[in-house]
């Protein structure tokens, strides 16, 4: 068997404890430390990951682990820093999304990673998805141009109301969600984005910045698409979910559940359970195509994704591929650029508003 890959785990929020429940199951992996700022004073760290060293100093974490991969899921703005610093040691990155906060620092840890041949993976959890691989294997087929319609609202209670606006201090919520359905986006049309434009409020006062946002993106095949995202206890749960394509061919839809929330947290809500952000119960696909007498000549099609992996699984798959890339030395520049390219255009969305005028991509 090949040796283990030693990791420190970096950050224990909602996405680093599964990140680090997945390396503590692997095989392929040893945990070598797990670091956060206020690590020694928390009192919820998974019975499974206790006994591992831990950190609240990043340098001296990865001076005194000396680890082969970092797993970067700690607040936004400290991504770039810590990735710069891990392959500057010579390690492979794992990052949750997104890159940076700004572009120059996510090109700058793309260069190090590219000058260091140091694997560079982003958690874009919807790659690895089944039912989205499926959503956008049908939007490819509707022709050209296409409509994409995506949204995730948040409603923020209990555990959420506080993770919700630490969040919001890093990052408005269509940049630091709005990298994944941009990145669907992209990988739909296979087109360049030239044209973003973005709206925003500020509906919640204890957040430091607009908890609501909706961006617009034009790509030069002339398909649109729209994303909305707000957090806050303000926000409604009527329409919260919303995942759409259309072509001249037809739509396809992702069917969403409507079951009893499974967050371990009761007071979370449905819109902000982390498991829903990426489940599907089925995939409905309408077809355009018409008779004779202007009927439509195919029934829609109900594809059944009841049998889809969870969140927990679906960050082990991550952290599958995450090994494999470092074991096998794939080439990983499609991943790289794709997430500087989601970024920038939410990032022109965030200008966008800012500046009150449609912003134009180079």
């Amino acid at each position: 068997m090949a040796d283990r890959v030693k990791v420190l785990v970096v950050g224990l929020g909602n996405m680093g404890a599964s990140h680090a429940s997945a390396y503590h199951r692997s095989e392929g992996f040893e945990i070598v430390g797990i670091m956060s700022r206020s690590i020694k004073s928390n009192s919820k760290i998974p019975a499974e990951l206790a006994g591992y060293p831990l950190y609240e100093d990043f340098d001296l974490a990865l001076r005194e682990t000396k680890p082969d991969a970092v797993s970067i899921n700690s607040w936004p703005n400290t991504h770039a820093e810590y990735a710069l610093k891990a392959i500057a040691a010579n390690c492979h990155v794992f990052m949750e999304k997104p890159l940076a906060t700004n572009i120059e620092d996510a090109e700058k840890v793309v260069a190090a990673a590219r000058a260091k041949n140091r694997k560079l993976v982003l958690g874009y959890i919807l790659r690895v998805h089944p039912s989205w691989i499926k959503f956008i294997e049908v939007g490819k087929t509707l022709g050209k141009p296409l409509v994409m319609r995506l949204n995730l609202n948040q409603q923020s209670s209990g555990s959420a109301w506080h993770w919700h606006k630490n969040l919001i201090d890093s990052l408005i919520p269509i940049v630091d969600c709005g990298v994944h359905y941009v990145d669907v986006m992209c990988q739909l049309t296979g087109a360049r984005p030239v044209r973003v434009h973005g709206i925003g409020a500020k509906l919640w006062a204890e957040a430091d910045k607009q908890n609501y946002g909706h961006l617009h993106v034009t790509f030069d095949d002339g398909s649109v698409g729209w994303y909305e995202a707000g957090w806050g206890p303000m926000m409604s749960e009527t329409a919260y979910f919303v995942k759409d394509v259309v072509g001249p061919k037809g739509a396809v839809s992702i069917v969403a559940g409507q079951a009893a929330s499974t967050a371990p947290d009761a007071e979370v809500s449905n819109s902000a359970d982390i498991d829903r952000h990426t489940k599907t119960d089925a995939l409905k696909i309408h077809y355009a195509a018409v008779d004779g007498d202007k009927n439509f000549s195919k029934p829609d099609e109900i594809v059944s994704m009841e049998d889809e992996p969870g969140h927990q699984e679906l960050c082990d798959r991550e952290q599958a591929f995450f090994l494999r890339a470092i074991r096998e030395d794939l080439d990983l520049t499609e991943q790289m650029d794709a997430a500087v390219n989601s970024l920038r255009i939410v990032l022109a969305a965030e200008q966008s508003i800012a500046l009150g005028r449609t912003v134009e991509l180079a």
